[in-house]
């Protein structure tokens, strides 16, 4: 069974830079793409950013286009995303997440099969 771990959450200042981990084990070979998603209090969990398994194509969202980075390490099993610029906006708890169903882009939570427990990242002003 594929477990996902986040870490790397953590109390920052608007404009700091942040570096969010996630860990894949048990069963990673089956994942296609991995995505990274935030929830913020009282708000629907938004996708971010995701990567495809050969890490050839990434895809973000609008709002942290040009500030955040993903990236993917097969041999460690690990997708970082490393947060630029960052925001009061961004504050959130931050998911990890694996599709076995969907080789391309997916921006949808329903299509992601494996979550991991999330990361809390908050932005002070």
């Amino acid at each position: 069974q594929v477990q996902l771990v986040e870490s790397g959450g953590a109390l920052v200042q608007a404009g700091d830079s942040l570096r969010l981990s996630c860990a894949a084990s048990g069963g990673t070979f089956s994942i296609y793409f991995m995505g990274w998603f935030r929830q913020a209090p009282g708000q629907e969990r938004e996708f971010v950013a995701g990567i495809s398994r050969s890490g050839g194509n990434k895809y973000y969202a609008d709002s942290v286009k040009g500030r955040f980075t993903i990236s993917r390490d097969n041999v460690k099993n690990t997708v970082i995303l490393e947060m630029n610029s960052v925001r009061p906006e961004d504050t959130a708890v931050y998911y990890c997440a694996g599709t076995v169903r969907y080789r391309l882009a997916t921006s949808r939570t329903r299509d992601y099969d494996y979550w991991g427990q999330g990361t809390q990242v908050t932005v002070s002003s």
